[in-house]
């Protein structure tokens, strides 16, 4: 990594070297314990090792508006597909994102093994059109165009597709699209409201990472091999505050360790990838208050407004219409998110300031743990 860090035109030798070797790890994971910790930490240090030393790279090369796509192989799958920036996504695929909102690191990095997603969709294709099931915190579970979902602001997007060799679809090769058109007539005959609660095992209401596992599991797939925890108090404690009640569930950034999932094709540039890092940093030195017992705080003589707001808004979900306080989330809640989004803007703009700095005396972009260096000395926890 540091030497193809100085060395730009290895880059894409790189990119391929890492991918192979997720492949070969993911392979070999096919035999492995996965509820074993020791297992977890092994899977963990090398898959996600290898992602952050190429991200590192990645932000070193001279910046470049083109995207930087990651291919592992061409996973076969006898599901219908639509051509997306030259992949091809098969009905049944998980697409798997993150956010731009704090609050999209903060489950990113929340779990036990950090990570960089926060979102997961299920996508469903049918004579070339391509239909994005997902579940927003706003609106509860939804379809999407995928105009709409690329709209949604996104730093990065993974795609996923089940393995062609495990039995279930050597048995039926369509299992995917069958997966994927239940999930899409369920949506279709009723609301299904967001899961804040984050209960794998109720599926009367969904986040997001249900949306992919729930159908699979009705077809005798269970996703998520291996499942992480929640146990820090520190982020419990602050994902509690939104309403989190289950701590041992399906982070999305977890997906991606699946044996049975083969990793198709991964997006991001430039920009987003350093935000991205940006937003880890911040949203990690204030996990480090949150672990000293710093709880979210709230503007309290807001909360009377709130409770207004949250009322009209209930009204607005009575007709099948989306209010600004999310359906499920309380006033005291919303108000929590708003000032953890204060909180992190302020802390951002002086990790921008700092970085900018920091490339104008030495030369090059802060690595992530610098970032994390500097949103720490903002927060007061290191000198």
């Amino acid at each position: 990594g540091p030497m193809v860090a100085v060395c730009p035109d290895r880059l894409k030798l790189y990119m391929h070297l890492v991918a192979s070797l997720r492949v070969a790890i993911k392979n070999q994971s096919m035999h492995w314990n996965l509820d074993s910790t020791a297992t977890k930490n092994r899977l963990y240090r090398l898959i996600y090792g290898s992602r952050q030393a190429l991200e590192e790279v990645m932000l070193q090369v001279p910046r470049d508006t083109s995207l930087f796509d990651i291919m592992s192989y061409e996973e076969p799958s006898k599901t219908p597909f639509v051509t997306i920036l030259g992949v091809k996504v098969h009905s049944g695929d998980i697409l798997v994102s993150r956010g731009g909102a704090p609050t999209s690191a903060l489950i990113a990095r929340g779990s036990d093994y950090p990570g960089n997603f926060s979102h997961v969709a299920l996508a469903h294709v049918d004579s070339g059109k391509v239909s994005i099931i997902e579940a927003h915190i706003e609106k509860g579970v939804t379809v999407s165009t995928l105009k709409e979902y690329l709209q949604d602001k996104k730093l990065r997007i993974m795609v996923l597709r089940l393995r062609s060799d495990l039995a279930a679809l050597k048995a039926d090769p369509m299992l995917p699209h069958a997966v994927a058109t239940k999930m899409l007539e369920n949506v279709k005959a009723r609301h299904i409201a967001y899961d804040f609660a984050m209960d794998v095992f109720d599926s009367s209401k969904m986040f997001c990472s249900e949306v992919a596992s729930s159908p699979y599991r009705q077809f005798g797939i269970t996703l998520w091999k291996g499942i992480s925890a929640i146990s820090s108090k520190g982020a419990s404690s602050w994902l509690s505050a939104f309403g989190v009640k289950n701590f041992k569930t399906q982070e999305p950034s977890d997906l991606e360790y699946d044996p049975q999932l083969s990793v198709v094709a991964e997006w991001r540039d430039w920009e987003t990838l350093f935000k991205d890092h940006v937003d880890n940093a911040v949203i990690d030195a204030m996990l480090e208050g949150a672990e000293l017992g710093e709880q979210l705080k709230y503007d309290w003589y807001m909360l009377p407004i709130a409770r207004i707001v949250k009322v009209y808004s209930l009204m607005l979900n009575l007709i099948g219409n989306v209010g600004p306080i999310p359906e499920g989330m309380n006033a005291t809640a919303a108000l929590k998110n708003k000032r953890l989004t204060y909180r992190h803007t302020l802390i951002k703009t002086g990790v921008l300031k700092k970085a900018s700095d920091f490339q104008v005396t030495y030369g090059y972009v802060p690595p992530y743990w610098h970032l994390l260096k500097l949103a720490l000395q903002i927060e007061g926890y290191s000198k």
